[in-house]
């Protein structure tokens, strides 16, 4: 298991057009595994759906989500525009309504 690296976290929150389709669940799911396998500045890689909220504070109104780290700000700035990344968009971009996108360095 890889720590989470703390120097630069990368999480984005994904809403499909189709939420509920299978098919395409299925093909956006297959496209961010292969993008992540294959990123060459992704350190910790993290895949999600939102849980049952159990209180007010908690948005599950996402598709997907997904958190990975870089080990430096100018990494994640080179994942940006890697083949991998672009490949990524290229099949994924037209099952997603809308993307959200938190970056953090840590303290």
């Amino acid at each position: 298991m890889k720590d989470l690296d703390p120097n630069f976290v990368h999480t984005v929150f994904f809403w499909l057009k189709n939420p509920e389709n299978p098919t395409d669940r299925k093909q956006f799911t297959a496209s961010l595994q292969k993008f992540l396998n294959n990123s060459l500045y992704a350190k910790t890689k993290f895949i999600g759906t939102p849980p049952k909220a159990s209180r007010d504070v908690v948005d599950g109104s996402f598709t997907f989500s997904m958190t990975v780290s870089f080990d430096s700000a100018e990494s994640q700035s080179k994942y940006q525009t890697e083949p991998a990344h672009l490949t990524f968009i290229e099949e994924s971009s037209s099952l997603w309504t809308k993307v959200i996108v938190y970056d953090s360095q840590g303290i």
